[in-house]
């Protein structure tokens, strides 16, 4: 059956930012900031991603980049329990509320409930997108494009060149339903922040206790404080072989995941000190993927950059810190080839503004877990303060291409570097 699309409305931007996460909001609040006019366009019935509808627990690693800082410091003043006290702790509410007060006052306008269908194309050059929402149709013109839709959605349409996950065989780590559980005994609780905790009780080790008694491919334990006394945040369901680009996979990882949930209560309840009389408070409506496609940029950050923390001139990012969190992708815990506890590097690295130009396609920017990066350096920066950084350099870089009447790719890092750093 043939059937013609009507496009209902048609707007025009400078900026058009697709996707909300850490790094979409913060390319619109530094693109508003700088004067351009920035459309962010968001699947959700919310903006954050992973850090609010996703129920992250906290922000995890760190960066040197203002704004994510700034982002802490507004979140700690609506603390309920802690007013004012800075935290890296997650309160998925009041973080919404601050990221919308924050897009509102840089004069960014948002779009809920909008997907992204299609990239307006001339020849090798991204013009603009189209999206579906309520109203129907709507085509959004735009002089540069953001993606930030965490896949990678605009790349791949555009045509970019990527690679899907690891670069021998294209595996993908798993993917995790965060949920949060009250009840809990705060005073006597425990709260193993990775895989690498060990907790040793009355009936046995934890990680090892949940290797054997929770279903495959779950079985380790990660528990964080959460802003509320009595609540923990649970990082612990895990779905592997997963492909986030495909919706059968996602719909897939959704149920899987709410299946092992009361598995993990059950577990809590017998096996973890403070958890006796732990219940189910709510799960994520957002589930979290942690790796899809890497988009080939003009450079490509590697783990060796962040081992030996590189310092590149050309820098948009600076001062990222974080270790290779990379998990198992056959089944629960750390991959055999990440490293937390023993991860000794100490210093900050950064990374170059040409991994988030992809190669070939013009007037778009990249921002977020899709830059031009290794499997293995991704493991690093894919953590949710430098994606705010990411956002926060590309924002900027975007408002100066529009300012200039230039291309992307001609803009000055260093330029991008005065207004980021002081």
């Amino acid at each position: 059956m043939d059937f013609t699309i009507s496009v209902q409305t048609r707007k025009k931007y400078d900026i058009l930012v697709v996707g909300s996460g850490p790094a979409g909001v913060s390319a619109a609040i530094m693109a508003g900031r700088c004067g351009a006019k920035v459309l962010l366009v968001e699947a959700q019935g919310r903006v954050g991603g992973i850090s609010t509808a996703g129920m992250m627990s906290h922000f995890t690693g760190s960066v040197g980049n203002r704004l994510y800082h700034e982002i802490l410091a507004r979140a700690a003043e609506k603390n309920t329990f802690h007013r004012g006290e800075i935290t890296t702790r997650i309160d998925p509410e009041y973080l919404t509320l601050t990221y919308f007060e924050m897009l509102e006052e840089a004069g960014a306008d948002v779009l809920l409930y909008t997907t992204f269908c299609e990239a307006l194309m001339e020849g090798k050059k991204i013009t603009g997108a189209l999206f579906h929402n309520k109203d129907g149709f709507l085509l959004v013109e735009a002089k540069v494009v953001i993606d930030a839709s965490g896949d990678g959605d605009v790349a791949y349409k555009c045509g970019a060149e990527f690679i899907l996950g690891r670069e021998d065989d294209n595996k993908m780590q798993p993917a995790t339903l965060m949920f949060k559980v009250g009840g809990v005994d705060d005073e006597h609780a425990v709260f193993p922040p990775s895989f690498e905790t060990l907790v040793t009780t009355e009936k046995g080790e934890l990680q090892a206790l949940a290797r054997k008694r929770l279903p495959h491919p779950a079985g380790h334990v990660l528990l964080y404080r959460s802003t509320i006394p009595g609540v923990t945040t649970v990082n612990m369901t895990n779905v592997t072989d997963i492909d986030g680009t495909k919706a059968e996979d996602l719909t897939r990882a959704e149920m899987e995941a709410r299946k092992q949930i009361p598995h993990i209560i059950a577990f809590l309840r017998e096996y973890v000190p403070g958890y006796e009389n732990a219940y189910l408070l709510g799960a994520a409506s957002l589930i979290g993927v942690r790796e899809t496609r890497h988009f080939i940029g003009e450079k490509t950050l590697t783990r060796d950059d962040i081992a030996d923390a590189v310092q590149y001139d050309d820098y948009i990012v600076y001062d990222a810190h974080f270790n290779f969190d990379v998990h198992n992708i056959t089944g629960a815990g750390l991959d055999k080839t990440g490293c937390q506890h023993k991860f000794t590097q100490k210093r900050g690295y950064t990374i170059p503004y040409g991994c988030f130009v992809p190669k070939d396609i013009d007037g778009l920017l990249l921002a977020g877990r899709c830059i031009s990066g290794t499997h293995m350096a991704h493991s690093s920066y894919r953590a949710m303060p430098i994606c705010v950084g990411m956002g926060e350099g590309v924002g900027v870089a975007a408002a100066l291409a529009v300012r200039g009447n230039i291309p992307v790719r001609e803009v000055s890092p260093q330029d991008i570097q005065k207004v980021i750093v002081k």
